[in-house]
């Protein structure tokens, strides 16, 4: 292969790809007991920082930046200007191997615009996995982005060979899909992904009475909604998350801020600045769905459809809610210990696990980690200073804002801490 042809290509289709964020942990458990290259077994592959501090990389590409849509936010679409490429199954195969054998990645994601049709997509995006698999005996992480449309029969032979498979949902809400991309409708993300959670399931179920069953999607599924081109309020988009968690059994959803990349009315105008910090929130509150035990309707409902901007959706729900507090720490649940702001999973499970050989004070509770010049606004402990003032929520907030300026008032990109 031209070796400055293929670079160029490489760099028009890793650059098309940045805009999909839904590359993450794999959470896959394909181990190489043949001999082959590659192990996905315990290894997070993302296109960022791990949670312990590691860097983990990945080959993030499309197959080809053509596309027989022209979705106003997506800049692949067929009216947009941009140079165009597409990869042969075969070039895609020697670069992930190539890239693979020098250290410079840990798996690889891809995707595609659908060009042709989506059978056509899908079929040359399951070669690559095939020929990965069964002809480089490639068993590093594969995550493969699921084309709308196609058969199922493509779909579920993909799924024998990828450990995640993603489906985008692009806008949280039907109108705003209509409104963008008016040839694509949400029934056409729906339907794959309740295929694919059906032969997990089902896979799963037949591994109980089969020794040897194949896996299906180890890793799971997740899907993407792109924030901020649309009017959706936080309330349509978590509340839109919180269905497609519960209906399809999904591992992660994502939140990517719009970059607008279009002189549209009907979009932000270019040079407006992506919106970091309101995708920040999005993402704590997922977080406080998925492990904190929060149903999403006690953080967003119709009196509060939007998220705070200065403080965080953990605090913001404690400040509304003043009639749980202050909790005493040794006695209070596992689940309302959760709840109390500045205490974490980690710091909650070592509280329940510490009051066991006596009652806890302050010292110890820092010691633990918990965030004390927050957290005791909400908490007592063995130690607590008696106070007679009671406090209202807004001044409470005031207070923990006064005490962290440097963090919410100066911080305007989305490096934020979640808690």
């Amino acid at each position: 292969m031209s070796f400055d042809r293929i670079r160029e290509k490489l760099n028009i289709l890793a650059d098309a790809a940045k805009y999909d964020v839904s590359c993450s942990s794999s959470g896959g458990t394909r181990k190489n007991d043949n001999k082959g290259l590659g192990d996905s077994h315990s290894s997070g592959i993302c296109h960022t920082y791990t949670e312990d501090g590691r860097c983990v990389s990945l080959l993030k590409i499309l197959l080809t930046n053509y596309c027989i849509y022209d979705c106003l936010f997506c800049v692949s679409r067929k009216s947009n200007d941009v140079k165009r490429a597409a990869f042969t199954v075969d070039e895609v195969v020697e670069l992930t191997m190539n890239f693979y054998r020098r250290n410079y990645i840990e798996g690889l994601f891809l995707s595609s615009g659908i060009f042709k049709n989506a059978d056509f997509t899908m079929e040359r995006l399951l070669l690559v996995c095939k020929k990965l698999r069964l002809e480089q005996n490639y068993n590093g992480y594969i995550h493969l982005k699921t084309i709308p449309g196609a058969s199922d029969e493509l779909i579920k032979e993909a799924g024998l060979y990828a450990d995640r498979m993603s489906i985008n949902l692009e806008m949280p809400t039907e109108a705003g899909l209509k409104l963008l991309a008016p040839e694509k409708s949400h029934a056409d993300v729906i339907k794959p992904l309740a295929f694919v959670q059906q032969n997990i399931t089902q896979f799963a179920a037949d591994k109980k009475l089969i020794k040897h069953i194949p896996k299906f999607v180890p890793a799971g599924q997740s899907t993407q909604m792109v924030i901020g081109a649309t009017p959706e309020s936080d309330k349509d988009i978590m509340y839109t998350a919180n269905a497609f968690y519960k209906n399809f059994a999904l591992k992660r959803v994502y939140y990517s801020g719009y970059v607008p990349i279009s002189n549209d009315s009907r979009m932000p105008v270019l040079g407006t600045q992506p919106p970091l910090l309101r995708e920040n929130r999005l993402y704590q509150t997922d977080w406080l769905m998925r492990f904190y035990g929060f149903k999403v309707q006690e953080i967003l409902n119709d009196a509060n459809p939007n998220l705070d901007v200065d403080i965080d959706p953990k605090l913001s729900w404690a400040i509304r809610n003043m009639q749980h507090f202050p909790v005493d720490i040794n006695k209070a649940d596992y689940r309302m210990i959760l709840r109390i702001p500045g205490i974490g999973v980690m710091s909650a499970n070592k509280i329940v696990q510490a009051r066991k050989f006596g009652k806890l004070r302050i010292d110890q509770l820092k010691k633990i980690g918990v965030a004390y010049n927050r957290a005791k606004h909400f908490i007592t402990c063995a130690d607590t200073p008696y106070q007679i003032k009671d406090y209202q929520g807004t001044q409470i907030k005031a207070f923990i804002m006064a005490d962290s300026q440097s963090k919410y008032l100066k911080t305007d990109n989305n490096q934020m801490l979640l808690f």
